[in-house]
């Protein structure tokens, strides 16, 4: 069973509990829930509307971050690519030219 649901028969099972041996008391607390919940929520809502803004902002960031890597990244492999076939070429260049040497002088060594 995963933490969360843990957490929440734990939970469940405290209020079973409380109310199981304090009824009139568990009953005087979800009352009191009741008739402060509609003054607390409106001032709750902008700290919640402000939480929500500052994690939008921040997934927009680290969008931006990781597109920004991938180009980077990107750029370092066609760079890499680009170093091995010049590297590849140049050898097939100096295969070439020994090889082009070397029937040249057994031309020479013939006559």
């Amino acid at each position: 069973m995963s933490q969360m649901q843990n957490l929440g028969n734990s939970t469940l099972s405290q209020v079973k509990n409380a109310y199981t041996n304090h009824p009139l008391k568990t009953l005087a607390i979800g009352m009191g829930v009741a008739i402060v919940a509609p003054t607390v929520l409106p001032l709750a809502k902008p700290l919640a509307k402000a939480a929500i803004k500052s994690g939008v902002s921040f997934y927009e960031k680290t969008k931006g971050a990781i597109a920004e890597t991938g180009e980077v990244i990107g750029d370092i492999v066609a760079e890499a690519k680009a170093e091995v076939a010049a590297e590849q070429a140049e050898k097939a260049s100096l295969a070439a030219g020994l090889m082009a040497a070397s029937n040249s002088n057994s031309d020479i060594q013939d006559n």
